[in-house]
């Protein structure tokens, strides 16, 4: 697939000026005439791939920086808080945005930060700056792709595959050989309460009984993320995080890291091509669960070896949403402040099978998803076995290689939905549960429509 273009003029304006150079500098020093470096510094341009490699070369930095530091997240993810109806007087379009991004990138983090501490306004109950949400906005800027993670689970998966053709058996004996940790398979009674503990005075990673094949495997690839600490501790140290915040980044990145040595980049993208992004065949080709293959293609954004740009979002029968990744998709549906009950990720829950659906949102976007049951290992409360829905989709546009949809007219009729009552202005839905937030609403003694909740137009 071929690679989307990059704005990251707020990013170059930046290195230019710590480097004490003019425009017309940099420009002959990359080659470019100055009027093209005027227009990137002002994303008025995508920086090719050319100038990309010539400014790593020039000045000695990664490029996947100038990707992973855009403000807010990016023009993607500050339009997705704009969409919030507080901001819908203000119609703010793509042109304002940009120029707001590239003339004011400083402004735009703290428009972010302030948003997202109070938690999206109108649409939503304010909600702190806890430390889930301080890692999300983290995992957003790298768009949920971390290069030099993959790369170190490549060669450590490469090292398990020749020492033994079992993945869990090769684990375990890297485990008791370089860092002196036994693997003990307990019963229930003994670990009522918990699914996996590393115990280092007994020297041993003690996993419960209840915990399938998938999830041991998981289990043991996160204790080898020790292995790939360097590479942590540098994407902690620049994420600047607090200490609660820290903790939970460390352990996403160390699910990152099993995740990526249960399934090499490489390998798992070529079977997610030959495959038509089949799921249930990616889950037996590499032994993993639905839920860590859903993960998983949401990291595939390696530059010159991207794949489909998929998102995810787990919610409870409730609605609420206890994971979302946006990846490189841009999809509104991952931080829109509800989820729409037409959306066939609710009925998942009644089903033992992966359902798809055509999707569009009111801005015209138009979304394939797949959404699928899932439930924790030996997860319960008072014999209730816990019980989430996943979802992923990527832009119908992209979804035309999908295995499952095959013979799907992509451009013909979707399902329209929103993004929660609150923040969806469709009138006549019959599934409406309250006016959207900012519109009056309306009552008529003489008439009813499908909805009892009449609102005005603006």
């Amino acid at each position: 697939m071929a690679d989307r273009k990059l704005f990251a003029g707020h990013s170059i304006r930046r290195l230019r000026r710590q480097l004490g150079l003019t425009q017309a500098a940099m420009a002959e020093a990359l080659d470019v005439s100055p009027s093209y470096l005027n227009l990137v510094e002002r994303n008025q341009r995508p920086v090719s791939a050319t100038v990309l490699m010539r400014l790593a070369q020039t000045y000695d930095f990664d490029p996947r920086t100038l990707a992973a530091s855009e403000p807010g997240g990016g023009a993607e993810a500050i339009r997705r808080r704009l969409a919030d109806p507080l901001f819908a007087d203000l119609e703010i379009d793509r042109h304002q945005l940009e120029e707001w991004l590239a003339g004011a990138p400083g402004g735009a983090e703290a428009f972010a930060r302030a948003y997202d501490r109070i938690g999206g306004g109108a649409a939503g109950t304010p909600e702190p700056d806890d430390a889930g949400r301080q890692v999300r906005r983290e995992i957003e800027r790298w768009r949920n792709h971390f290069a030099d993670l993959d790369a170190r689970a490549e060669v450590l998966a490469d090292e398990l595959r020749i020492a033994a053709g079992d993945l869990y058996g090769a684990m375990a004996e890297r485990l008791r050989f370089k860092h002196q940790l036994a693997v003990r398979i307990l019963p229930a009674d003994v670990m009522p309460d918990r699914m996996k503990r590393l115990d280092m005075h007994a020297r041993q990673i003690q996993l419960s009984e209840m915990l399938d094949a998938p999830a041991r495997s998981f289990a043991l690839a996160e204790r080898l993320a020790t292995e790939a600490r360097p590479e942590i501790d540098a994407l902690v140290k620049g994420a600047a995080l607090d200490r609660a915040a820290e903790r939970l980044y460390r352990r996403h990145l160390g699910g990152y890291f099993a995740a990526a040595v249960m399934m090499p980049y490489a390998r798992f993208l070529r079977a997610c091509e030959s495959s038509g992004y089949d799921p249930e065949l990616l889950q037996r080709r590499f032994g993993a669960s639905f839920s860590q293959v859903a993960h998983r293609l949401t990291t595939l954004q390696r530059v010159g070896a991207r794949g489909l740009p998929f998102f995810l979002l787990r919610v409870d029968r409730a609605g609420q949403v206890s994971k979302r990744y946006a990846g490189a998709s841009g999809s509104p549906l991952v931080e829109g402040p509800g989820i729409c009950p037409l959306w066939n990720i609710f009925d998942a829950f009644a089903r033992d099978e992966i359902l798809s659906q055509l999707v569009e949102l009111e801005d015209g976007s138009r979304w394939f998803t797949l959404a699928r049951a899932v439930q924790p290992q030996g997860a319960r409360v008072a014999s209730v076995p816990a019980r989430f829905a996943i979802g992923i989709g990527l832009a119908a546009s992209d979804a035309r290689t999908l295995a499952v949809a095959s013979g799907r007219d992509l451009a013909g009729r979707a399902v329209p939905i929103g993004l929660g009552c609150r923040a969806c202005t469709r009138p006549d839905c019959p599934q409406r549960s309250a006016p959207p937030a900012g519109r009056a609403m309306l009552a008529n003694e003489r008439e009813s429509g499908v909805t009892p909740f009449g609102f005005a137009s603006d």
